[in-house]
């Protein structure tokens, strides 16, 4: 058969557009499988949480990181923070309010840290529970890779104040908001952090979440509480809060009166110890907290003494919570000697096998 030229070049061009189609297809198939990997899966099975289908223990720290002579939280020095936590082993960074800042996001998940986001209940409308504005969040970051899980309330059992003096009405709103949430997004995993141990009436009442936080306060040794929890849940517990300041009040237990950071890191280590020693119990442990917050508790140009909390008396040494002295690192990120005790234990071989 007789063929021109020009009707052999057309058969060419037909086969390089052949080709283009099919290296688009095997890209974008590429590009997919890619986003899976990348894409968050936290789930519960029983009492452990994985990630990516791989067992996760917590090793994490409250933070908010209010700059000195503020009020309001501020990531300007996100980058060495995060630098402190990768350094000290830290996985996990727990916040009080969602962090609405994709570069902050997108560094937090780079620094290879997942994030346990909390929701409030009223914050002006500004992502909070009472509005069901929280959700607009939800959308708009439910697939970042540095999202563990979310999380709702931060022991409002002991505010029954802010629900017109019946706590019951917290625990409805926190049974509304995960229902919402799960409509959404059928595979949320949701938390709530409750003030010491919830008791088996409010476990039932609020049966829909996945995961509880505890913020105990229990001395220099917590480990009474897994064995409560076990008794009572076959649900993950994580210590939502958990730790010492470093200052005391009083010289007590052989620590002198005034700044100790002996006393602090003494204190965690042994909080520490006691979590890691419970693994099959309890998915880990977020220590408060990062850096010292000079906003507290008086003029927040200066560091001072005092401030309140709920359970204060479980406090170690002195059962006095100085609000301004529980970072790891102080207001200008010096480390703290229990930063370095932190580290040896969220590095140890027992962790990280």
């Amino acid at each position: 058969m007789f063929v021109t030229e020009k009707y052999l070049n057309m058969g060419y061009k037909m086969k390089c557009v052949l080709r283009m189609f099919l290296l688009g297809i095997v890209i974008l198939f590429c590009s997919c499988i890619s986003q899976q990997e990348d894409q968050v899966k936290t789930e519960v099975l029983g009492r452990q949480i994985y990630h990516n289908d791989v067992p996760y223990f917590i090793k994490g720290v409250c933070y908010h990181p209010v700059p000195k002579g503020e009020t309001k939280r501020a990531f300007n020095q996100i980058d060495h923070d995060l630098n402190l936590m990768v350094e000290a082993g830290i996985n996990t960074i727990r916040v009080y309010e969602p962090i609405d800042d994709i570069d902050v996001l997108n560094k937090i998940s780079q620094h290879g840290i997942k994030l346990i986001v909390g929701f409030g209940y009223d914050q002006n409308g500004n992502y909070d529970l009472k509005t069901g504005s929280f959700l607009n969040y939800v959308k708009q970051y439910n697939a970042h890779p540095a999202i563990l899980f979310w999380e709702f309330g931060n022991e409002y059992n002991y505010h029954p104040e802010w629900f017109d003096d019946d706590i019951n009405n917290w625990y409805d709103v926190l049974n509304r908001s995960v229902k919402v949430l799960k409509a959404y997004d059928p595979n949320a995993v949701v938390a709530s952090a409750h003030g010491e141990i919830p008791t088996k009436e409010i476990l039932e009442k609020c049966n829909t979440v996945d995961i509880w936080g505890l913020n105990v306060y229990r001395w220099d040794d917590p480990s009474p509480v897994f064995k409560e929890w076990q008794d009572l849940s076959n649900k993950p517990m994580y210590l939502s809060e958990a730790g010492a300041d470093s200052y005391m009040k009083i010289s007590n237990h052989g620590f002198e009166a005034g700044k100790n950071y002996k006393s602090q890191a003494v204190a965690n280590t042994k909080i520490l110890n006691s979590v890691v020693n419970h693994p099959s119990i309890t998915s880990g442990v977020c220590v408060f907290s990062f850096t010292d917050g000079l906003w507290k508790a008086g003029n927040p140009n200066q560091q001072d003494i005092g401030g309140w909390a709920p359970n204060s008396s479980g406090v170690p040494y002195d059962g006095a919570p100085n609000e301004e002295h529980w970072g790891i690192t102080d207001i200008d990120r010096n480390k703290k000697e229990t930063y370095h005790a932190i580290k040896s234990i969220f590095k140890s071989e027992t962790l990280n096998p």
